[in-house]
């Protein structure tokens, strides 16, 4: 009888962290659980041993999730986060502090509330405290004014926890048609915003003239505009608005990048900071 619920136990949740952690590099695992690259693999190799099935697809060059690994990602993040609410559930009355969190504006309005919603439920008496804009300088304020800072760059570089990748998508209101529009009117943020450098760059490598028709910080203004036909804009998939339509190369636009989204922590974080970064990688990342 022993045996058989042995066998049915859930893992340990210190080799899921390990999975969720490892599941795209065992290097940047080891690096953002602070532990030796040997550690983190033999993490893996016990999780896989406990449940009976690989994990992973190795070679030389590439480290990918198995059949198995991709099945067991979703469910590994659930009793994460799950075990989080537990433990926070547990211990709230004993842990506390303010945390300093920097995130563009999409993802502020969008993604992150609900994720900052089920953490306070579980440790209420941890203070949160946001602002929201263009992320490009907020990592180099970590420690003097953020102690997490969740920031869009462009795909491959800087720095911190990949959360996930979006593809840069133009969009327009629904009924909008904009290959007869000359110049083309366009949507954006200010100066030192991604997007913005990106649209620019694209519609001027491909020759096709447009025009500036507004500059906003904020998000809900500039998406109101494109709604309404005034012009285009550039979004996320993952925070695309339901009141605008995709463009692409068929619609006569530019290809744009992809960006990364990632999570940067300040050196030295106090424990409440260290588990909401935690709550965040477990919740948002892809």
């Amino acid at each position: 009888m022993n045996d058989v619920c042995s066998t049915r136990a859930l893992p340990d949740p210190e080799l899921l962290t390990a999975f969720v952690a490892d599941h795209r590099s065992f290097t940047r695992a080891a690096t953002a659980l602070n532990r030796a690259q040997s550690a983190v693999s033999m993490q893996i190799k016990r999780l896989e041993e406990r449940l009976g099935t690989e994990l992973f697809h190795r070679t030389k060059v590439n480290v990918d999730l198995s059949l198995a690994g991709e099945g067991l990602l979703g469910y590994a993040r659930r009793i994460l986060l799950l075990n989080d609410e537990a433990v926070g559930h547990l211990q709230q009355h004993k842990v506390e502090g303010r945390v300093r969190l920097g995130v563009m504006d999409d993802y502020g309005s969008f993604v992150v509330p609900p994720v900052l919603a089920s953490f306070v439920a579980a440790y209420p008496r941890i203070h949160i405290e946001m602002e929201t804009g263009l992320t490009a300088r907020m990592p180099e304020r970590l420690g003097e004014d953020f102690d997490l800072v969740i920031a869009m760059h462009p795909e491959g570089q800087g720095g911190g926890e990949l959360l996930r990748r979006e593809q840069a998508v133009w969009a327009t209101a629904v009924s909008q048609s904009v290959e007869s529009q000359d110049p083309l009117p366009v949507a954006l943020y200010p100066q030192g915003c991604l997007f913005r450098q990106w649209a620019t760059e694209a519609l001027d490598a491909s020759g096709r003239p447009w025009r500036l028709a507004f500059v906003s910080h904020s998000l809900a203004a500039v998406e109101s505009i494109a709604a309404q036909g005034l012009a285009v804009t550039v979004v996320k998939p993952g925070t695309f608005p339901p009141r605008l339509r995709a463009l692409s190369e068929r619609d006569g636009m530019p290809r744009l990048p992809g960006a990364d989204i990632r999570l940067h922590r300040a050196a030295g974080l106090p424990r409440a900071a260290g588990l909401l970064a935690d709550h965040i990688v477990r919740a948002i990342a892809l």
